[in-house]
């Protein structure tokens, strides 16, 4: 999974799974700029990845970023761990590949950004891990611009 070549074709999408909801972004044709997609609620493994499936199939992804809470010493949290196992788990259910990338922050980046839009309460709280998948890609696209 990781240690892929960056490509630039096709479009990139990037999840921000917790526990109970799973945020998307996905990137222009360019792999310029990322916008928040939606978020889902988490089901089984089976229905979330066919979820993941069909956007990848509709949207013409060709790459996908899974964030990864990382503790500051770099190491994995119990959520990072859980989250490889997730990651490694739809990866025998996709041909596309599958990067993990840091998502240190991006909550936080997420809320003060719905903030700074005028949205709070409960409608932020259900764009939040969309915009901050977001932030997710764009932290990458831009490393790999």
């Amino acid at each position: 999974m990781e240690g892929h070549i960056f490509e630039k074709k096709g479009r990139v999408m990037a999840l921000d799974v917790g526990s109970k909801r799973v945020g998307i972004a996905i990137s222009d044709a360019t792999r310029t700029i990322a916008g928040s997609y939606s978020v889902i609620q988490r089901q089984s493994r089976q229905a979330d990845f066919a979820r993941y499936r069909q956007i990848i199939a509709e949207q013409g992804v060709t790459l996908l970023i899974v964030g990864l809470p990382t503790r500051s010493d770099g190491s994995d949290s119990d959520m990072a761990t859980w989250i490889r196992d997730y990651a490694t788990a739809f990866s025998q259910t996709t041909t596309i590949p599958i990067e993990f990338w840091d998502e240190s922050f991006t909550t936080r980046q997420a809320e003060e950004s719905l903030a700074l839009r005028g949205q709070r309460g409960k409608k932020a709280k259900e764009r939040v891990d969309a915009v901050a998948a977001a932030f997710i890609l764009q932290s990458y696209l831009d490393a790999h611009s």
